[in-house]
């Protein structure tokens, strides 16, 4: 979901593969990995993890919207996304992925413990709990007081997580033991090929210790079903897995821990000497090393292209890598020295970790972590500025803020977050609201509810529309049915914690918390050119209305 502020966050593009074009170029597949799966397939050179930054707007936040041009890309980002999907198979991984694209495009890496030394047309970031992020470029005609742009998203994913001590033995397999993370689908993990992958801290010699990630790429678990003959009713009283029980991975059958050595005996106790004997190979060191590991539990199958005219993305983790990446992209595409020149604000993306628990943690939406920044980066300038009262609270009423985050039931609280929406079920149709079904390949959709489950007010949702307006790009909007639930985001903790105009929005998809997900291709570039636009335009509209 988005939620819309005068902190700026936005991204998208919109080339579209036609399939007359994927026949003339591969009229027939030998390889058993299909072409769409294959990020580089929509690639002209040999670089596929580099990143393409698409051309500027051509119209930057000074510039009146009846100038601007409609926004167009010479390409798409689809084949980038996957990339990115594809790196990131947890939190950590997606943030250190967005902390190499960044350094990539020239922001400077700050560090929150030091002394930030700041300047007006700079590009800066942080990271916390390298789960977390923060980027902002600051506009060369910046003055304390004006307002901050912002895109806001989560890095985080339901899945299933290792406990702190997760080896588990039955009738001669080696399983283990795991915990739910989020409200997921649990029983889409069933029958699919998982492995592990997150971060370890190495012991070296010296005494010190190291922060590593690891990523197991081959198919290593499986959450096998109980066969239907010893289960005749399962398809009439449905599917209900007890998730303590039934939930386990195999990882082997018995495996002689004699032929693992190690001196570590907490490592061994904790965890199977296999697995840490995989982990060691893995990250190329001694299993004694290993002090202690935090892993998530992934599906290896590739993100990819679907459906018959390949306008589909079936992948994990959709929600909510595809809006992170498209906030992320808008950012760096947008904050080019032209497009700097002109600008009077700050641009930012933030990127937080636990929404979907809640948001409760340091490195959640639920820490003051983006308004602690927004204050070191006001006092920074202003030390080159004549400082006037309260110059901190003014560039917060002339804020925005874009949130993004899915829909969930109100027992499943989710925050702060670029986030995604729930496109209409062709099998479920009963489910929406009649008048507010979004589908995909329409748009962003815009998230309205009259109890304040989200940010998105009258005002909020009118000006990021203007946006898209200018720049003939769709929207779509959405209420929960009266007879059902509303889920939250982070739109309503940021807007309330320091009183940001915000609008929650989402790129429509299907499956959501799934352990593959389904979203539109359009819909991803769309995103990125409706979130690409905001930052470049939003000042240029909002100076045109006043409520107050």
């Amino acid at each position: 979901m988005a939620a819309i502020a005068r902190f700026h966050i936005l991204q998208q593009s919109s080339s579209v593969l036609k399939p007359s074009a994927i026949s003339s170029r591969f009229p027939h597949q030998s390889s058993s990995r299909p072409f769409y799966c294959n990020p580089n397939f929509f690639r002209n050179n040999n670089h596929p993890r580099k990143l393409h930054l698409t051309p500027s707007l051509g119209a930057n936040s000074s510039s009146t919207p009846e100038n601007s041009s409609p926004i167009t890309s010479s390409s798409s980002i689809v084949g980038d996304l996957l990339d990115y999907l594809n790196e990131s198979w947890t939190q950590f991984h997606a943030t250190a992925e967005a902390k190499r694209q960044l350094i990539d495009a020239g922001f400077h890496l700050l560090s929150e413990n030091d002394e930030w030394d700041l300047k007006p047309g700079g590009r800066y970031f942080f990271t916390r709990n390298m789960s977390c992020l923060v980027a902002f470029s600051i506009g060369e005609k910046y003055s304390v007081g004006n307002g901050f742009h912002v895109i806001a998203a989560h890095t985080d994913s339901p899945c299933l997580k290792l406990k702190p001590k997760s080896a588990l033995s039955k009738s001669n397999y080696l399983m283990v033991n795991v915990q739910t993370y989020g409200g997921g689908l649990w029983h889409t993990w069933f029958d699919r090929d998982l492995s592990v992958a997150g971060r370890v801290i190495l012991r070296n010699s010296d005494g010190s210790f190291l922060h590593k990630l690891v990523k197991v790429k081959r198919p290593l678990l499986r959450v096998p079903t109980l066969a239907i003959h010893l289960d005749r009713n399962v398809n009439k009283d449905g599917f209900k897995p007890n998730l303590e029980t039934h939930l386990n991975p195999l990882l082997a059958t018995r495996h002689d821990d004699s032929s693992v050595d190690s001196k570590d005996k907490n490592n061994k106790d904790y965890h199977h000497p296999l697995l840490m004997q995989i982990l060691s190979e893995e990250l190329g060191c001694e299993i004694d090393e290993i002090a202690s590991i935090e892993l998530n539990i992934c599906d290896t199958q590739p993100s990819c292209l679907g459906g018959a005219n390949n306008e589909f993305i079936f992948s994990g983790r959709l929600d909510n890598l595809a809006s992170s990446f498209c906030a992320l992209r808008a950012l760096v595409d947008s904050s080019t020295p032209v497009d700097l020149s002109d600008e009077h604000t700050i641009r930012m993306v933030a990127l937080f970790d636990n929404e979907e628990v809640g948001s409760d943690s340091v490195q959640g939406a639920g820490a003051p972590t983006m308004f602690q920044a927004m204050r070191r980066i006001t006092d920074c300038l202003c030390c080159n500025q004549y400082l006037n009262e309260g110059v901190f609270e003014r560039a917060i009423r002339q804020s925005f803020l874009v949130q993004f985050g899915e829909v969930v039931e109100v027992v499943e609280f989710v925050a702060v977050s670029a986030d995604m929406a729930h496109g209409v079920h062709p099998n479920f149709v009963e489910k929406h609201e009649e008048n507010h079904r979004p589908e995909l390949h329409k748009g962003l959709v815009i998230k309205h509810n009259a109890n304040q489950r989200y940010a998105t007010s009258g005002i909020t949702a009118f000006l990021f529309k203007e946006v898209a307006r200018i720049h003939n790009l769709p929207t779509q909007d959405f209420v929960v049915r009266n007879d059902m639930g509303c889920g939250s985001t982070i739109g309503p903790i940021l807007a309330s914690g320091i009183g940001i105009r915000t609008v929650d929005c989402g790129i429509p998809q299907l499956s959501m918390h799934s352990v593959r997900e389904i979203c539109g291709k359009e819909d991803v570039d769309i995103a990125y050119n409706h979130f690409k636009a905001f930052y470049q335009t939003f000042s240029s509209v909002d100076k045109k209305l006043n409520v107050d």
